[in-house]
């Protein structure tokens, strides 16, 4: 196929063409730019806002900048002013935007019935209603006053919580000081194991 001057074909837009011209041996120079590079700019360019986060994953605390666009999150990657990561995500930190936007992530609560072969959605108070009915019936079944020698327990071994990296230093402790509250004493974290 041939293309005329009209089409913007030329032998001299040839980029070999403009390396030797421009005595640019490693072609990273002027002869590396196009119109159409020119042109470019970068998708966050024209957001609203950019909202300083941190990477919800491990407990490293990578700092995130979050550019927001018509309230919407456009763009989401590492914050160079972070004295932990200079900007650089891990894969995980690098697809919190997927994590955020994603059509696959569930939104909804979905309960399988014991014995039962498929899912149903249920609304989010009765799911939080049977699980606090459930933790009530598992610590009061379980719970330990005190040991054969007549020491104070106040404690549950029936029930354990393992903490998943999404949460932030703040949610753990509320967790932390909810379980102890409630007696109970396996807690652990799975940013720290």
């Amino acid at each position: 196929m041939t293309m005329s001057k009209e089409d913007g074909f030329s032998i001299r837009n040839w980029p070999v063409i403009r390396q030797i011209n421009n005595k640019d041996v490693l072609g990273l120079g002027k002869s590396a730019v196009s119109s159409r590079t020119e042109s470019l700019a970068a998708r966050t360019t024209d957001s609203d806002r950019v909202v300083d986060s941190v990477c919800p994953y491990c407990a490293v605390g990578c700092a995130q900048l979050v550019y927001v666009k018509d309230e919407k999150i456009i763009n989401i990657e590492g914050d160079p002013r972070s004295p932990n990561s200079h900007g650089c995500l891990c894969p995980k930190g690098a697809a919190t935007f997927q994590l955020v936007t994603g059509s696959h992530r569930v939104t909804n609560v979905l309960y399988r019935r014991p014995h039962g072969t498929e899912w149903e959605t249920i609304p989010l108070d009765r799911a939080m209603d049977m699980v606090a009915e459930r933790v009530k019936k598992t610590r009061d079944a379980n719970w330990e006053e005190q040991d054969k020698d007549g020491e104070a327990l106040h404690r549950t071994m029936a029930i354990a919580h393992l903490g998943g990296a999404t949460l932030d230093n703040e949610e753990n402790f509320v967790i932390k000081k909810l379980f102890n509250t409630l007696g109970i004493v396996q807690i652990e974290n799975q940013a720290r194991i």
